[in-house]
């Protein structure tokens, strides 16, 4: 029998419910940061394969999540299209030149800088329990557009909504290039072991519905596509941060097998609205779990409650944040594995 998370995201409703967390491998973990003071930056971490793969087993070994996900960046797309990268210390990561001030066309692709994460991608796989599901990811084509227009994340997207619609040839190009570069890279991690992979849209809630339409619903419906092309049984969620409303849209449109959905979405009306029997990833507050107590118990309850009638995975809304207890994490999931429909 097949691992329980990759049942559910293939639309079994079972009686317990699969459970990993969006940036579960990292900074709260103290194992973490020794390997970090260890090895040195965030992207040589990345880039190292073998220290890649023990930060990614190590919540599966502190805590016997159901998935492991990719210890990587979103940011390796452009940065295998040609772009320079580099991580500021308190600023985050930061992409040059800039496409609202250089050509596409003036990129020199470095396809080679994918390989390490195939390589981490294999070595996790081989040391996975059986019982646990390989997560493979990428960041959908806006969100990523956003990085290589403006150089660096930016609280409204205020330079790469203005391309968009002042110059929507050239900004389609961008997309379609990472379309492009996206679906290679995912079946590429799961060429390597992936099991499913997931689509990370995180800054999908600051389009208007139209542009949301053109920018986010129709790149990922691209890429399920061409995935399910090549991998036709390999589960892809979809995680349209922010999306809210335009959710249904979302899930109906673009062929995902999930679709993750964030805290600011009422689970009641989400397991109403969404496609009957589509798999459900989500939702709980990560401050929420920071903040720990009574009320995370009470909440998360309520949101397995909400999606009993439905495959569910359980996850936050968004990832776990660096200050959260580790003595949390294990209540949260006391919480989960005692549950059943």
């Amino acid at each position: 029998m097949s691992a329980l998370l990759l049942r559910t995201l293939r639309g079994e409703n079972a009686a317990e419910r699969p459970v990993w967390l969006m940036r579960q491998a990292g900074r709260y973990l103290p194992e973490y940061r020794a390997l970090r003071a260890q090895k040195g930056g965030f992207l040589a971490l990345v880039y190292d394969a073998e220290a890649a793969a023990e930060i990614t087993l190590q919540p599966i070994r502190r805590f016997g999540f159901d998935g492991a996900i990719l210890f990587s960046d979103i940011l390796i797309v452009p940065y295998a299209m040609g772009q320079d990268l580099e991580f500021l210390v308190g600023e985050g990561p930061a992409l040059s030149p800039r496409l609202v001030d250089t050509a596409l066309s003036a990129l020199q692709a470095v396809p080679e800088r994918l390989d390490p994460i195939y390589e981490t991608v294999k070595l996790v796989r081989a040391q996975l329990p059986a019982d646990k599901t390989m997560l493979g990811f990428a960041g959908s084509p806006w969100t990523i557009a956003t990085y290589m227009v403006n150089g660096e994340g930016s609280r409204d997207q205020h330079e790469t909504r203005a391309m968009a619609y002042r110059d929507p040839a050239a900004f389609q190009a961008i997309i379609d290039a990472v379309v492009a570069v996206t679906a290679d890279y995912l079946a590429g991690q799961i060429a390597a072991g992936a099991e499913a992979v997931q689509l990370f849209d995180s800054w999908a809630g600051s389009l208007a519905p139209a542009e949301f339409e053109r920018w986010v619903i129709a790149p990922n419906a691209a890429i399920v596509s061409a995935i399910k092309a090549r991998f036709p049984d390999v589960p892809v969620i979809g995680f349209p941060k922010g999306a809210g409303e335009k959710l249904a849209a979302y899930a109906r449109e673009t062929g995902v097998d999930a679709v993750g959905i964030d805290e600011t979405i009422d689970p009641l009306w989400a397991a109403k609205t969404l496609p009957a029997g589509l798999p459900v990833q989500g939702n709980l507050d990560p401050l929420l779990l920071l903040a720990g107590g009574d009320e995370l118990e009470r909440q998360a309850l309520r949101i397995l409650d909400a999606f009993a009638d439905r495959p569910h995975v359980f996850n936050l809304g968004h990832g776990i944040g660096q200050t959260t207890p580790v003595e949390n994490v294990g209540q949260l999931l006391s919480v989960v594995r005692g549950w059943r429909r």
